[in-house]
């Protein structure tokens, strides 16, 4: 039998519906949902939230590993993220994270090592902020009946 640790997984196919004025659902082949909207739709992120969503998700999963290892597998830990929009040219020019760990435990030079380390890890493996900051091509097709 051929060793399949690096064989890829199959791509999870994503798409959005439109389920009302400006309102979408968003979903999974895997069976998540999540809902989408403008700003004044109550109960719904709006694309940009979910841009910051997936950035702070994406920072506490690159840390995960390393941090339970230290701080044991019931640690907790908030990613905030802000950044305002600018709306003249559409666009966040900046996103600001701030990664709440509890450290009291450990001695200063312990709690230093682990933030390099933490840095270390979401400059690696956070594939949203390393697409962020390298840029990326978006492609378009437009399909009609």
């Amino acid at each position: 039998m051929a060793d399949d640790t690096n064989a890829q997984a199959p791509s999870t196919e994503l798409w959005v519906e439109r389920t009302g004025v400006r309102r979408y659902t968003g979903r999974s082949s895997r069976g998540a949902e999540v809902l989408v909207g403008s700003v004044d739709v109550e109960g719904v992120f709006t694309p940009g939230e979910l841009l910051k969503i997936a950035l702070a998700a994406c920072s506490g999963m690159s840390t995960d590993h390393v941090l339970a290892r230290r701080l044991g597998e019931d640690y907790d830990a908030v990613v905030r993220v802000s950044g305002d929009a600018d709306r003249e040219n559409e666009v966040y020019p900046e996103l600001n994270e701030i990664l709440e760990l509890d450290l009291s435990e450990l001695d200063e030079a312990a709690r230093e090592r682990l933030v390099t380390i933490a840095r270390r890890a979401i400059d690696q493996v956070c594939t949203v902020g390393r697409t962020l900051k390298a840029g990326t091509v978006v492609n378009l097709d437009i399909t009609t009946d």
